[in-house]
């Protein structure tokens, strides 16, 4: 695609956070270029008004993981999402503090008084903020180790899992991906380890073509076919999909319902809106649901791109 592309042009008109994945994706620019344009997400538009509030302490909000969703955890969740540079120093700043505050005795993250075990969800999540901005400690093996022995007999996660669930989460599962495939771009301790738990965490979704009932065949929340951003901790295909499209996943006929979805929500100028928002509060609004969005359409074109298909 280039820039005469007229989707490919609003895209890159929009906040440095869209315009470096864009060129990245999109425009085949150099690796220079892309980094030129992924240095800016620090210093103007939405990725730098969200470094300006941070706390002297380090935290966001006032809050390690609420007030939902400007504590710190999903501030650092959507600044990895916006690709503030790995090492940033604020950044570095946070994911000490998250450790400082969050790290469980079982290996993995619990900042809850009521809980005596780690939150599964919350530790993915967390492993991929960590090792994208590549901070270095051995608590971050720690997550990994954790995550690891939280896998259920499905190949997915929930977690639920203490609490009784016997059937994998597409939630806890797509946010376990995320961050096992961040650890394993950064340093693992058993690669090969790492990679066997995603590939069976990938059958899952796929057994279930992304968002369907392996037992039924229905559609087990519709919301999951509706594209939102951020997504938070939640899961829909979109996500999914983006996830596939990272690991240059093979073909697979169980992904092409979930491809059409993608097709079928394109308007007629090209883009994608904002199906979808999570109720929160938020420190401000990148997007305006029922309006075209950037995000959606950047992950859109880019995960059709990588089908093959536009």
């Amino acid at each position: 695609m280039h820039h005469s592309d007229p989707t490919v042009k609003w895209l890159l008109e929009g906040d440095p956070s869209i315009r470096w994945q864009a060129f990245r994706d999109l425009t085949g620019a150099s690796e220079r270029v892309v980094g030129q344009e992924q240095q800016k997400v620090a210093e103007t538009g939405w990725g730098a008004r969200l470094l300006k509030l941070q706390e002297p302490d380090g935290q966001w909000g006032g809050g390690i993981y609420t007030p939902k969703w400007t504590s710190t955890t999903y501030t650092m969740v959507l600044l990895r999402q916006l690709g503030l540079p790995p090492k940033h120093p604020q950044a570095l700043k946070a994911c000490a503090l998250l450790f400082d505050r969050g790290f469980y005795r079982d290996g993995g993250f619990n900042c809850w008084r009521s809980y005596d075990y780690s939150e599964t969800c919350v530790t993915g999540m967390l492993l991929a903020v960590v090792a994208y901005f590549q901070f270095a400690d051995d608590r971050v093996h720690g997550f990994a180790e954790y995550l690891l022995q939280q896998q259920m007999g499905d190949g997915g996660w929930n977690c639920q899992s203490r609490r009784g669930a016997t059937h994998s989460s597409f939630h806890t599962t797509i946010s376990v991906l995320e961050g096992l495939l961040e650890y394993e771009r950064f340093s693992p301790r058993h690669p090969a380890e790492i990679r066997r738990a995603q590939t069976r965490g990938r059958e899952f979704l796929l057994a279930h073509r992304l968002f369907r009932s392996h037992r039924t065949g229905k559609v087990v929340n519709s919301a999951m076919t509706r594209f939102s951003f951020p997504p938070r901790w939640h899961y829909d295909v979109l996500r999914g999909l983006d996830h596939f499209r990272q690991v240059a996943a093979s073909r697979d006929a169980r992904l092409s319902e979930a491809i059409d979805i993608v097709r079928q929500r394109r308007k007629d100028d090209g883009r994608w809106i904002l199906q979808n928002r999570y109720l929160g509060r938020v420190f401000f609004e990148m997007e305006k649901l029922g309006a075209p969005s950037r995000w959606n359409t950047l992950r859109a074109l880019r995960v059709l791109r990588w089908r093959g298909s536009r």
